[in-house]
């Protein structure tokens, strides 16, 4: 194996940098390096050689351009092991370059910093450095490519073990780490260009669906296991800087599956309100004057199912509302903050994950959803809207009250969370019953109506919310015959008008939308 004694060091993230530095020119190793880089090691009191120097000519246009030179990219580039490529190498004076250490210019970072333009994005895209990397891992047999400063130690260790060569294998491995670095860099920026080229926005029917679709993540946690203790699972992308675990176990795939569904669904309410969740679906639902009477109403819908559920609230969450929520066994508990007295008391309960959540970061991640299936992925726009674009259509006999209408709008917001087919029961500030995921729209009228007879809620006067169509008039009657005297759906089933026409036979009001909201 080829012995390493010249490096190139040119790092954005200078995590370690001083030390492996160091440690190369201990083990006789010649460092080449550039800009910030190179004075960051001259201030640790290491001989640098600039790259301005093997090139003979200077960084320009405020760097920009430094390392794009053939007496860099033909040491970087050149096969050892091809006679014609080394003679080239001695023609022209070009000294192979044996180790490269680069990471990129902070896109990501600058991406995610509030208040950043347009000029500053641009300048932080970095075309020497992913230029370097690539050509460093094509050639990997020969230029070896770090760009995780994690790695630092075992590079080190196997130069040690190998009279300061390594291996095939490390070298290979390296390689594709290189790679994967630069294939997320440049998907970073594809889709900040096509964002600000105005191919996404918030309606739906105008998204230009991507012609391909790129999501090189970075593994964020490696879980105990999946959905089950037989599979393997991880945890890719930026979840962690949305959520911040404070307290309790580590999370599990399930955990962040509902933590995604209560936070989002929470999302929906201007006013305090709590959102309670079993299995991605809300099994309760409330707002109030205050966190605690919120609980208490979410509570109220389903006694049962919040037992090792998770808890989502849209406020601070207070001592008042933390004690409330305490009295029972929850899994997850989600705030936007929690003051340094609810900390002490829900911390009491050792295992039990709370969970701080950015609720602006939230609001800002909605984008492309994706979906492995057998062969690829289905892709599409988030669902963020409530209605179509022409709203609420009253298309009943009777008007509905102002009550009713109150009604109807929260059980809409809350049956476009839960999964299909979906039946809601709710007064205007809260889930009366809920019916998630049957096969059939009636048996889940059916078994939200049991749900609240079984909490003890009378379903006279509430409203029904359908998150699709009634195929058939007999879902509603199901809901009629519990005590609804208000239904919302989105209307477009061919027997529309004999839907309508069994609402007005029973006084009821109905509001159709002109949207659905499956969630399969």
């Amino acid at each position: 194996m080829h012995r390493i004694s010249r490096a190139l060091l040119s790092v954005s993230d200078k995590t370690g940098i001083v030390d492996f530095a160091r440690a190369l020119v201990e083990r006789g190793v010649t460092l080449l390096s550039t800009g910030g880089t190179a004075r960051t090691l001259r201030e640790a009191g290491l001989e640098v050689t600039d790259v301005s120097a093997v090139t003979g000519f200077p960084e320009i246009m405020e760097g920009r351009v430094k390392t794009l030179h053939p007496s860099i990219h033909g040491g970087l580039l050149g096969r050892l092991d091809n006679p014609g490529d080394v003679a080239q190498m001695e023609e022209h004076g070009i000294s192979s370059i044996d180790l490269v250490v680069v990471n990129l210019y902070p896109f990501e970072q600058t991406l995610a910093r509030e208040g950043t333009t347009h000029e500053e994005m641009i300048e932080q895209i970095d075309i020497g450095g992913p230029a370097m990397t690539r050509a460093s891992a094509k050639n990997y047999r020969h230029t070896a490519i770090v760009v995780n400063p994690a790695r630092y130690t075992d590079v080190l260790a196997e130069l040690d073990a190998g009279s300061m060569t390594l291996s095939n294998d490390t070298r290979l491995r390296l390689a594709a780490e290189a790679f994967a670095h630069t294939a997320r860099y440049d998907t970073l920026i594809a889709g900040y260009m096509a964002e600000q080229a105005g191919s996404t926005n918030d309606e739906a029917d105008t998204v230009e669906v991507p012609e391909s679709y790129s999501a090189r993540l970075p593994r964020a946690l490696v879980m105990r296991y999946g959905e089950n203790p037989h599979q393997r699972a991880g945890l890719y992308g930026d979840f962690t800087r949305i959520f911040e675990q404070l307290h309790g176990k580590e999370l599990s795939y399930n955990n962040i599956v509902d933590i995604d569904a209560a936070t989002k669904a929470v999302l929906e309410f201007e006013q305090p309100a709590v959102v309670i969740v079993k299995h991605t679906n809300p099994c309760g639902v409330a707002v109030g004057a205050n966190l605690t009477e919120a609980w208490e109403r979410a509570f109220a819908t389903d006694t049962v199912s919040p037992f090792g559920g998770i808890v989502a609230v849209n406020r601070p969450l207070d001592l008042e509302a933390a004690e409330t929520i305490n009295a029972i066994f929850t899994e997850v508990v989600i705030a936007p903050e929690f003051p340094e007295e609810t900390l002490a008391l829900l911390r009491r309960k050792r295992d039990r994950r709370l969970i701080r959540v950015d609720l602006d970061a939230l609001r800002r991640s909605f984008g492309w959803e994706a979906r492995s299936v057998a062969g690829g992925l289905l892709v599409q726009s988030a669902d963020t809207a409530l209605f179509s674009a022409e709203g609420l259509r009253v298309v009943s006999r009777r008007q509905p009250t102002e009550h009713e209408m109150a009604a109807m709008e929260f059980a809409w917001r809350v049956a476009k969370h839960v999964k299909s087919n979906a039946i809601v029961y709710a007064a205007h500030d809260r889930t009366l019953g809920v019916g998630a995921g049957q096969m059939s729209r009636v048996d889940s009228a059916l078994i939200a109506a049991r749900k609240a007879e079984r909490a003890g809620l009378d379903l006279k006067g509430c409203a029904v919310a359908s998150d699709a169509f009634f195929p058939f008039a007999d879902g509603l009657m199901e809901a009629v015959a519990a005590g609804a005297t208000a239904a919302i759906q989105p209307g477009g089933s061919v027997r529309d008008a004999e839907v309508i026409e069994a609402a007005d036979a029973h006084d009821i009001a109905m509001v159709m939308t002109g949207m659905r909201h499956f969630r399969h």
